[in-house]
């Protein structure tokens, strides 16, 4: 089994990408600055109470020293129960201000993943399709679901968190030197070794959490795939094949996983083992001084001042830790901005070029030239005129451009060159809305939505019971649809219940509902037993009665009486006329039709 190449290398990680991504995410949270300022303000009263509870604690002690004596204990209890009052009275305000904080920012945090999962589901409706013919399904769901949940996880956290630890720095910085500046400059000496700690360690852990949030959306996909293609897995007895594959992801993801998080989590042990210092420091300064009587240090200082320590080294092992959080916020908003920022389909609202609604169903292919890029030209020259009404069936063997040809014609993807007309007007100058709406289809892989059968058969359009009830007779459904608990009412969670030719004629259901004037058919009976067949090609064949139909046939017997056969090869039209022309000229089409039957 070859490995899976490797979508991401942490080595070629860019160096401005940390802070390019944080930018993006600090000018995204622009929308939300009423409530963080409201947050944040709580967060500075809570942090400025903080920092001054230890002065209190500070009174507190020397009132308590004071009263002790030589000749016996005198405390003045008045003025000790003052100081405990006013510092329980902090503490409760302080407790009460970040609640209210973290209250607010939550609020924020979960308002904005919200609308990071619409924007994504937006954005998914805008870009074109062959971004997903590039990119799994897991991919996208990771992005949607994991990197949404760590973006907001991480604002709920950091953000507080570093607002707060910034105050408190200052604020412990200036009621340090206030109250001895001696002490003060004691302190400090751990601060640029705690600098240099936090910048080293960052280097090398953000390439981790960035490969964390990539190797979990491949494991994602794993087990999308794995869970959808369970009947082909059985099938082929390949659970160890496809068990190797999902535990060779999932080591990898364990692996970038405890990268990220043993290199980060080295933070706040050395910050810990650093701020060691600072206690050492200021408890041989403070000795030092209060053996001094004209220092003016005394023991209630050095309470204080122990206090201010472990408040300074606080912050920084907050902020070390917010590190640690805005790495993962970091690669989670790489990967979705990059998807926000990814092409979209271009703007069609001054588009009003629209149809009549006696829409004749004529289509005219011009010099069509299409390849999904320069080096991969699918269609060279391709040109066709379909009349109203006809039933064209489009044919040929793999890769010949037949579902291509589709595609262009419903817009999914735009022509290279050339030009697709309808009732001589350019589906270039029509809104693709319009275009979608002019067609029916009945594709060859059916999809079923969680709902109820009504819901899957009406689907987008509006429909009484009378026109249901029509739509199911017409697909040969009637039947199962009675069978089902319910009937029409049943639900369906994802369809597994359901056999593939059931799901193909309530899919053939949903087209007749939608009543459009054209039809496009991807071989609409392929999943169905023959006498189904019969039916449905009747059904069919009513269906497609005054209206321009195009079928990409692969059984060849199922498109005798079509009005135009395409016969493609390598992107061109070889050959086409109706089918006893066709066999006439004894040429490729002849070939394919025999061999077809030779096989059979």
């Amino acid at each position: 089994m070859s490995s899976r190449p490797a979508r991401y290398n942490g080595a070629k990680l860019n160096k401005g990408e940390f802070s390019k991504n944080i930018t993006k995410l600090a000018a995204y949270m622009r929308r939300y600055l009423v409530p963080i300022a409201v947050s944040l303000i709580f967060t500075v009263a809570a942090t400025v109470i903080s920092i001054y509870a230890p002065q209190v604690l500070s009174d507190l002690v020397d009132v308590i020293t004071g009263g002790i004596t030589m000749t016996g204990v005198n405390i003045d209890m008045t003025e000790l129960a003052r100081f405990a009052i006013i510092l329980i009275v902090f503490y409760v305000c302080n407790a009460l201000c970040t609640y209210v904080s973290s209250f607010i920012m939550t609020t924020m945090a979960q308002t904005m993943c919200r609308g990071l999962r619409s924007e994504i589901s937006n954005k998914i409706n805008k870009v074109p399709l062959k971004y997903f013919d590039s990119h799994p399904y897991g991919d996208t769901l990771s992005r949607v679901t994991n990197d949404v949940d760590t973006i907001g996880n991480s604002m709920q956290q950091a953000v507080s968190m570093v607002v707060q630890s910034v105050c408190m720095l200052i604020g412990v910085l200036i009621a340090m030197f206030v109250t001895c500046w001696q002490l003060a400059l004691s302190v400090l000496i751990i601060v640029p070794l705690m600098a240099v700690l936090l910048f080293v360690i960052m280097k090398f852990s953000q390439p981790q959490f960035r490969k964390q949030q990539d190797e979990l959306a491949v494991l994602n996909g794993k087990v999308e795939e794995n869970y959808s293609g369970q009947l082909v897995i059985k099938a082929f007895n390949a659970e160890g094949r496809t068990g190797a594959d999902f535990e060779g992801s999932n080591a990898r993801l364990k692996k970038s996983t405890f990268l990220s998080q043993a290199l980060s989590g080295i933070m706040q042990p050395a910050m810990n083992f650093i701020s060691y210092f600072a206690y050492a420091a200021v408890c041989v300064v403070a000795g030092i001084m209060i053996s001094d009587p004209a220092s003016g240090v005394t023991f209630g200082t050095l309470s204080a001042f122990l206090v201010y320590v472990n408040l300074f080294q606080s912050p920084l092992s907050q902020i070390a830790q917010a590190a640690n959080v805005l790495q993962s916020a970091a690669a989670a908003s790489g990967r979705i901005f990059s998807f926000l920022d990814e092409e979209e389909l271009s703007d069609e609202s001054e588009k009003s070029r629209k149809l009549t609604d006696d829409v004749r169903g004529e289509v005219e292919f011009r010099h069509v030239r299409f390849g999904y890029n320069d080096e991969r030209v699918i269609i060279p020259d391709f040109s066709a005129k379909v009349q109203p009404g006809w039933k064209v069936a489009i044919v040929g063997p793999t890769g010949a451009g037949k579902t291509t040809m589709v595609n262009l014609l419903m817009r999914f993807y735009e022509v290279n060159g050339g030009d697709i007309l309808i009732d001589g007007v350019s589906v270039k100058d029509m809104p693709r809305e319009e275009v979608h709406d002019l067609f029916g289809m009945v594709l060859q892989d059916t999809w079923m939505f969680e709902g109820t059968l009504r819901e899957n058969i009406v689907y987008s359009k509006q429909a009484t019971d009378e026109q249901v009830r029509a739509a199911c007779d017409a697909a040969g459904i009637t039947h199962f649809i009675s069978t089902q608990p319910g009937g029409l009412d049943h639900y369906v969670e994802n369809g597994d219940e359901i056999s593939g030719g059931q799901k193909q004629l309530i899919t053939i259901a949903r087209a007749i509902i939608k009543d459009a004037p054209m039809l496009i058919l991807d071989e609409a009976t392929s999943n169905v037993d023959t006498r189904t067949e019969e039916l449905i090609q009747t059904a069919m064949d009513n269906l497609t009665s005054g209206r321009t139909s195009f079928v990409i046939a692969h059984r060849l017997s199922t498109i005798k009486n079509a009005d135009l056969i395409l016969v493609l090869r390598d992107g061109n039209i070889v050959e086409q006329g109706k089918h006893e022309e066709l066999l006439a000229q004894n040429g490729f089409y002849a070939n394919l039709y025999n061999a077809q039957f030779a096989n059979e």
